[in-house]
C-alpha cells in the first residue's frame, strides 16, 4: 500500500515536472527574478543618501557662509543647492518636495562664528523620516569640523538647529501610513487584472469574448471599472482605520486624495491587462506579476527613500506608477498639498496609462484579425 502510494506520488511528480519544463516562461522567469532581487538588495537598496535636493536661504552672504555651504556640497550626497530669499520659499519648496532640507544662515552669521557662537537652522522634511535623520546628521558634522581660513572656529563648533516639518517626532508609522495605499492597490490591481484575460482564455471563452460587438479598448475599460470601485473601497477603508487606530488622518482634502488616487489605479490595472496579454496560462501570469511587484515595491519609493537610489535606478524606478504615486500620496497625507502641487506626479501616471492602453491594444488587435 505505501509503495502505490509513493508510485502515485512520483508519477504526478514526474508528470507536473514536464509541463514546468515545457513552460518556458516560468523556467526563464524563476532565474532572472533572483538575478534581479540579487542586484537590488546588493547594489541598489541602501541607507546612505544620494543626489540630494535640499536649498540654501543664505541671509549672511559672505565668504564664510558660501565656504559653510561648499563644505556640506563636498561631502558628495547633496545636487547644488537651490538658492531661496526668504524663510517662507525654503518652507514651500520643503511642502511641495522640491528640497528635503533647507539650510538657513542668518545675517550675522560672521560674526557669530568669529566670536565662536556660530549657528544656522536646518529645516527638514520629516515626512521621511529616516533620510531627515542622515541628512541632519551629516549637517551636522559638517558644521561641527567647519573651518574658517584654514583654522578651526576659535571657541566651538557652529551649532546646527534642526526644525522637522510635517513630522516633527520623525515617526517611522507617519511614512508608511501615508503611502500604505499605494501597496495594498498595487497588489489588488495586479493580482486582479494580470488573471483576467488569461483566464478566459484557458476557459476557452476568450475568442467568443472578441467575438462581441466591442473594440479592444472598450473591452479593457470595461473590465478594469469594478476594479476602480474596489480600489476605492480599499483607500477609503486603510484612510479610515490608519485615521482609528493610531489617530493618523490624512492633513490634505481626501478629495484630492481621491483625485490623485484615479490615474494610479487605471496605470496599475493596465499593467495587470498587458500581463494577461502576454501570459499563456494562470501559473505565467502569477510569475510575471510578481516579477513587476518586488521590484515596484523597492524602487518607487515607498518602503526606502528613493533619495538613497544611484541616479541610474533612481530613473529605472521613474517609469513606475507607484513611484508617482507615493509622491503625490505623501504630500497630501503627511504635507497637505493641494491640487496644484501634485499635477505632475498625476499627469505622468496618466501618460503610463495611456503608453500601456496602447500597448494592450497592439497585443490583442492580432487575435481580432
Amino acid at each position: 500500500m505505501t509503495r502505490r502510494f509513493w508510485s502515485n506520488v512520483f508519477a504526478i511528480a514526474f508528470k507536473e515536472a514536464r509541463v514546468l519544463r515545457n513552460d518556458a516562461a516560468v523556467g526563464t522567469m524563476m532565474p532572472i527574478q533572483a538575478v534581479i532581487m540579487v542586484l537590488l538588495f546588493g547594489g541598489v537598496v541602501s541607507n546612505t543618501p544620494a543626489h540630494t535636493p535640499w536649498a540654501v536661504l543664505d541671509r549672511s552672504a559672505t565668504e564664510t557662509s558660501r565656504r559653510l555651504v561648499e563644505a556640506v556640497q563636498t561631502t558628495g550626497y547633496f545636487v547644488p543647492p537651490a538658492s531661496v530669499f526668504s524663510y517662507a520659499e525654503a518652507e514651500a519648496m520643503l511642502a511641495r518636495g522640491g528640497a528635503v532640507a533647507a539650510l538657513v544662515v542668518p545675517d550675522d552669521f560672521e560674526r557669530e562664528v568669529a566670536s565662536g557662537r556660530g549657528r544656522v537652522q536646518l529645516l527638514l522634511d520629516g515626512s521621511e523620516p529616516l533620510t531627515a535623520a542622515r541628512i541632519g546628521a551629516i549637517v551636522s558634522e559638517v558644521a561641527g569640523s567647519f573651518r574658517t581660513d584654514g583654522r578651526a572656529a576659535d571657541r566651538g563648533p557652529i551649532d546646527v538647529r534642526q526644525r522637522f516639518r510635517f513630522n516633527p517626532t520623525l515617526k517611522d508609522r507617519i511614512f508608511y501610513l501615508a503611502a500604505l495605499s499605494g501597496m495594498l492597490l498595487t497588489n489588488l490591481c495586479l493580482s486582479a487584472s494580470s488573471g483576467g484575460l488569461v483566464a478566459e482564455r484557458e476557459s476557452g471563452t476568450y475568442e467568443q469574448l472578441l467575438s462581441l460587438p466591442t473594440t479592444a479598448l472598450e473591452l479593457v475599460l470595461g473590465k478594469l471599472v469594478p476594479y476602480v470601485v474596489l480600489c476605492y473601497f480599499v483607500l477609503a477603508l486603510t484612510t479610515v482605520l490608519g485615521g482609528v487606530i493610531y489617530g493618523f488622518w490624512p492633513r490634505g482634502n481626501m478629495i484630492v486624495l481621491a483625485i490623485v488616487c484615479f490615474p494610479f489605479i487605471l496605470a496599475s490595472l493596465a499593467i495587470g491587462v498587458f500581463v494577461s496579454t502576454i501570459a499563456r496560462t494562470t501559473t505565467q501570469s502569477v510569475f510575471l506579476t510578481v516579477f513587476f511587484i518586488l521590484p515596484s515595491m523597492i524602487l518607487s519609493g515607498i518602503m526606502l527613500p528613493y533619495h538613497f537610489m544611484p541616479h541610474p535606478v533612481r530613473e529605472i524606478g521613474a517609469l513606475l506608477p507607484l513611484r508617482w504615486y507615493q509622491i503625490a500620496c505623501r504630500r497630501v497625507v503627511a504635507r497637505g498639498a493641494g491640487i496644484s502641487e501634485v499635477l505632475f506626479p498625476m499627469a505622468v501616471m496618466f501618460v503610463i496609462f495611456t503608453v500601456l492602453l496602447s500597448l494592450v491594444r497592439w497585443r490583442m488587435k492580432p487575435r481580432l484579425g
